[in-house]
């Protein structure tokens, strides 16, 4: 995919011209062309000579993206405001000089009817020369035919100017009275006046629109424009671009972080809010990885660069942002097709009024008031900026909280999801597994069996062989030396250690040497219908005891799946781990349909036949889903800055939260509704502006000037633009609970608890506390070793702490 600057554009018009260019060149598979930032985008195999002669023949500029600086819009727009400024100063001269007179305005004594149309004439023709690129623009789309936005302003301003320089020269040859008549049907001020206002209504509508890329523009100056790079000992400030990759890099408090890269050296806090959202800091290590744009807050480190420039995840953020906004949503195909035939339809309208009037009996002046109210009234401009201006605020409220919309069409289909399919590794679950309970045989101390299992297991790199070295290092167990060390596909290891065999893995495997019993084998069962994974050791031919490990779940994974059955929201899990699990997991989330042990191709199929009941999200890491990703209606990738995740999904979830599902969800239906809304404003405004101009409504006395329509045209296209900027102040985080203030507040309470080591100890805790009248919810974790308790009701902390230490756990 190719990027190029458009210039010229004015209105939803000139860019259906431009798409209809580009989509004729041989070889361009695809054209989106976005009138907001005035770029298109462009895939396919084509020849780019062709591709700029069709832009340019269809009267347009075109030029390959590169401007980072400033914008062409944006020099226009700052030569912009001193003219406007100054055309403000002569209008107000020539609505004096036009309508002094019959205000009673002291005006010269040689300012007689002919002297006042002159000076008119005069001051009219400045301000048509300082605004003289509406008629360069709409002339030259005119004879390319391609007639825009300019047009018709270009051609309701210059009849007007026209039919009033004729109307004074046949002043000179009147006597005194004809040529007051005459004076009155003088539109001078009204040719100036449409210019002007047009201007005003222009110049707030590019801030507006300014203020929809203030996401982009902030996540752009995120990056340093230098670095510390440090050279044969010594450290050098460089230019960003002039790091490479394996460059090591010195990064200060107070310093941006230059690059993606991996910290070799020192500690420190780093705040990743630009990227995540996180509000919080992040502290890092040596071996930890960083990235462009976060802020080291405190301590000295020093990183190798991995990604420099663009291939950055903060560059890719603001690629994925900035293309965003040359993408369509489904919901403005009707208003594309309509602006590509407005114009024309509009002048034709234009001249219709001008015939029917004249027919009618009505005079030149009018016909020619009204047939100049149509042109000057209707405005392609808001059906052109109803989508692409909510989508860009949407998109760019989306980034600053670390959600990545790839595509505008996925912005519109992730509000009509109906069912959310959620993988459960790496999504509901941490994805990394650990050691959540110790069992050990009775007379066998804990020390012993965590030694024995981490000196048995210190040679694997197998990732439940990690996470027992693990707990083990933590908790200083020692390392013996390990001998005739052998691995038993499916079953487990084992070794000698001082001449003594020990054995680890399945109970099957370990029971060939040591009974294990009763007693284990019941706990055993508990803790696998939990969801547990379960390792046996034996030492001599004796039991020493088992371990427990478990995938645990994120701290927020069951809040996002309860926000999103509020919603509405069917909720589903699918994966390939064991059904035990699985069902433990969903259980604790409260999620009730579950598909266990299936493989990536049937993900796919099973996303295929949820699609019966409606839209469909998928929710995986974007690595074994990518299947299910690409066949559901949206795909949701879950991991930052994961490359395989940023291709196979539409969207992206930096900070790796459930919780961002339902308020993507949510965003989408306000974005959705603000569309709507915007369409349904520029429909009506035209479909009633148009038949008011011309004169529909006369009949009731309704009339509309020329420079009356020129400020209710330029006042859509603000309204427009104003109502998507509504979208900045969407409430991305946890929505009140309760709405109505009569309803009685929540209440909430911590509660420290030592002794809780796994998901297992949260379940005996959950359902003591739950059991107590007046405590609505609670929300246990091992490894906060806390309870967060809502309450309904006043409860005394005693009644709490005697819940909770009767599971036989301590309330701190």
């Amino acid at each position: 995919m190719k990027e190029f600057s458009v210039s010229g554009m004015t209105c939803a018009a000139c860019s259906a011209r431009v798409e209809k260019a580009a989509k004729a060149v041989e070889g361009v598979t695809e054209c989106a062309v976005s009138l907001l930032t005035d770029s298109m985008r462009v895939e396919g195999d084509f020849d780019e000579k062709k591709l700029f002669v069709a832009v340019e023949k269809a009267g347009y500029g075109i030029s390959v993206k590169g401007k980072t600086e400033k914008t062409e819009k944006a020099e226009k727009k700052e030569k912009l405001l001193p003219s406007l400024l100054f055309s403000l100063v002569l209008l107000v001269f020539l609505m004096y000089v036009s309508m002094g007179h019959m205000l009673s305005l002291p005006l010269p004594d040689f300012f007689n009817v002919m002297a006042r149309g002159i000076w008119q004439m005069l001051l009219s023709l400045w301000i048509l020369l300082i605004h003289k690129r509406f008629f360069v623009s709409g002339i030259r789309s005119l004879f390319h035919r391609a007639p825009n936005m300019d047009t018709l302003v270009s051609l309701g301003s210059g009849v007007s100017f026209l039919y009033s320089l004729v109307l004074l020269f046949r002043m000179t040859g009147a006597d005194e009275a004809a040529r007051e008549e005459m004076y009155h049907g003088l539109f001078f001020e009204s040719a100036a006046m449409i210019l002007v206002l047009i201007t005003v209504g222009k110049f707030l509508e590019e801030r507006s629109k300014g203020k929809t890329t203030s996401a982009i523009r902030s996540l752009q100056k995120l990056s340093p424009d230098s670095a510390r790079l440090i050279r044969e000992g010594e450290t050098v400030s460089v230019p960003l671009k002039d790091v490479k990759v394996n460059d090591h890099l010195l990064v200060l408090p107070g310093d941006s972080v230059p690059v993606d890269g991996v910290i070799l050296e020192g500690e420190g806090a780093l705040d990743e809010s630009a990227l995540t959202g996180e509000s919080l800091p992040v502290d890092k290590a040596a071996g930890d990885r960083v990235w462009t744009g976060t802020s080291n807050l405190s301590g000295k480190i020093v990183i190798r660069a991995e990604k420099v420039g663009r291939d950055t995840v903060l560059s890719r953020i603001v690629d994925r942002v900035t293309a965003l906004s040359a993408t369509k949503a489904p919901i403005s195909r009707l208003a594309d097709r309509v602006s590509g035939i407005f114009v024309p339809v509009v002048m034709t309208l234009s001249l219709c009024t001008l015939l029917i009037w004249l027919l009618l009996g009505e005079t030149v002046a009018v016909a020619l008031t009204r047939a100049i109210a149509v042109l000057v009234v209707s405005c392609p401009c808001a059906l052109g900026l109803a989508t692409p201006v909510a989508v860009m605020v949407s998109s760019g409220v989306a980034a600053r909280h670390g959600v990545l919309f790839k595509t505008a069409a996925a912005l519109e289909e992730a509000g009509k999801t109906k069912v959310v399919i959620l993988d459960k590794t790496g999504t509901v679950t941490e994805g990394n597994m650990r050691v959540t309970r110790v069992v050990p045989a009775p007379g066998t101390e804990e020390g012993e069996l965590l030694s024995v299992a981490r000196s048995l297991e210190e040679g694997s790199l197998h990732p439940i062989a990690q996470a027992v070295k693990e707990y083990a290092r933590a908790r200083e167990a020692r390392l013996f030396e390990v001998l005739s060390f052998r691995a038993v596909a499916g079953c487990g290891v084992q070794g000698e250690i001082d001449g003594k065999t020990i054995l680890g893995g399945k109970a099957e495997y370990v029971e060939q040497e040591a009974p294990i019993p009763k007693e284990a084998r019941d706990e055993a069962a508990s803790l696998a219908g939990e969801g547990c994974t379960l390792l046996f050791f034996a030492k001599d031919h004796a039991y020493l005891g088992m371990m427990a490990l478990s995938d645990t779940l994120k701290s927020d994974s069951a809040a996002g799946v309860s926000e999103l059955q509020k919603m509405g929201v069917q909720v589903a899990m699918i994966t390939g781990d064991r059904e035990e699990s699985a069902k433990y997991a969903a259980k604790q989330t409260g999620i009730e349909t579950v598909l266990a042990g299936v493989l990536p191709e049937g993900k796919e199929k099973a996303v295929a036949a949820w699609k019966e009941k409606g839209s469909v999200m998928m929710v995986g890491d974007g690595v074994n889903d990518a299947l299910a990703l690409t066949a559901a209606d949206v795909g949701v990738a879950i991991g930052a800055g994961v490359d395989v995740a940023m291709d196979a999904a539409e969207v992206v979830l930096m900070k790796s939260t459930i919780l961002d599902v339902p308020r993507l969800i949510r965003l989408s239906r306000k974005t959705l509704r603000n569309i709507k809304e915007n369409l349904f404003w520029a429909f009506c405004y035209n479909l009633v502006g148009i038949p008011l101009a011309a004169g529909v409504f006369s009949v009731w006395g309704w009339r509309l000037t020329p420079m009356f329509a020129a400020a209710a045209m330029s006042f859509s296209s603000i309204l427009v633009v104003s109502n998507a900027l509504r979208l900045n102040f969407f409430p991305w985080g946890e929505q009140k609970k309760n709405q109505n203030k009569k309803e009685k507040k929540e209440m909430e309470k911590i509660l420290k608890i030592e002794g809780m080591m796994c998901a297992h100890c949260e379940a005996h805790v959950k359902k003591a506390l739950e059991a107590i009248p007046g405590v609505k919810e609670a929300f246990p974790s091992h490894e906060k070793k806390e309870a967060r308790v809502v309450l309904s009701a006043p409860v005394k902390d005693e009644d709490l702490k005697a819940a909770v230490e009767q599971e036989g756990y301590r309330v701190l």
